[in-house]
Formats: structure tokens, C-alpha cells, sequence
């Protein structure tokens, strides 16, 4: 994918991944510490976390697509060496979603085995800090990445003084 409605694909496709990252980060430490925030999502996290999963490497391809189209410039090679770097962070968090969604169905289909509530809280809390960390981490990344990429996008492209034809309006 390259052009959407004549602009860069990219520069659009990149607002699904700033929106949903963090929004299935959040969504997947809420239902990995709280099961009662996991029974209420249900199968809508692991759907969610797909769409974000589904969406970084389209955005990956509209960049690369762009970045044969823009100057040559360290500043657009970094965004691009960050922007590699976001999938595993992503994978990672449609991993843990899985994981906590079927965690959850199968707490609520019914009573715990004698010996099985230590094991089961065990569980909970070593999914609980991964998830934390894998979302932390991605969030962290996709902050990186935006920042990179609006410096790539703005530097030298505006006045820091008001332009003569804006002093008139």
C-alpha cells in the first residue's frame, strides 16, 4: 500500500498503530492484574491486540514505501531503524492477550482443583509483570518511534518566527 486518497499511505496508517498499541497495552495490564476486567473484555482483547498486530507491519511497508520517495536523511534512517523494531513488542503483546483471555475462560469455567489456587496465582503474577514489561516496552518503543518520526517529518519544514504571510491574517 502506497497512496491513500493521493497521500502517503503511511503517514495514515500510522495513527491505527499510535491509537491501538497503547490502547491494547493498557487493555492487556488491566485483564492480566484484575480477572474481572479479563471476563468483561473476553475475546475483544486478543481481537484487539490481532488489529494492532495486523496494522505495524502494513505501516512498516507504507514507510518503507515512503522512504524510497523521500531525500536521503539520517534523520528518516533512524525513524525507519526504530519503526523495525516495534513488531516483536507487538507480537509479544497479542502473545500475553491470548494467553490472559484463555487464562480467564478457562477461571471462569469452573471450581479450581484442591492444590491448583497456588499454581493458578503463580501463574497470574508471572503473566501479570510480562505483560506489564511487553507493554511498557511497547508503549516506550512506539513513543520513540512517533518522536523520531515527527522530528524526520517537521525539522527545517517551519519558521519559528511567524511568516509574513501569516503576520497578515
Amino acid at each position: 500500500m502506497s497512496l491513500i486518497n493521493g497521500l502517503p499511505a503511511h503517514v495514515l496508517l500510522v495513527h491505527v498503530v499510535v491509537v491501538l498499541v497503547p490502547l491494547t497495552a493498557v487493555a492487556l495490564v488491566a485483564a492480566a492484574l484484575w480477572p474481572r476486567a479479563a471476563r468483561r473484555l473476553g475475546p475483544l482483547l486478543p481481537l484487539l491486540a490481532l488489529v494492532a498486530l495486523v496494522s505495524v507491519p502494513l505501516t512498516t511497508q507504507a514507510g518503507e514505501w515512503l522512504e524510497r520517495h523521500v531525500d536521503d536523511d539520517p534523520l528518516v534512517r533512524r525513524h525507519t531503524e526504530l519503526g523495525d523494531g516495534l513488531l516483536p513488542w507487538v507480537l509479544g503483546l497479542f502473545a500475553l492477550a491470548v494467553v490472559v483471555w484463555w487464562a480467564g475462560r478457562r477461571a471462569s469455567a469452573g471450581p479450581e482443583r484442591d492444590g491448583a489456587r497456588p499454581v493458578a496465582l503463580t501463574v497470574r503474577i508471572v503473566v501479570g509483570v510480562l505483560s506489564l514489561a511487553v507493554a511498557a516496552g511497547a508503549v516506550v518503543q512506539v513513543y520513540r518511534i512517533g518522536d523520531s518520526g515527527a522530528r524526520a517529518a517537521w525539522h527545517d519544514a517551519y519558521s519559528k518566527t511567524p511568516t509574513r504571510s501569516a503576520r497578515q491574517h
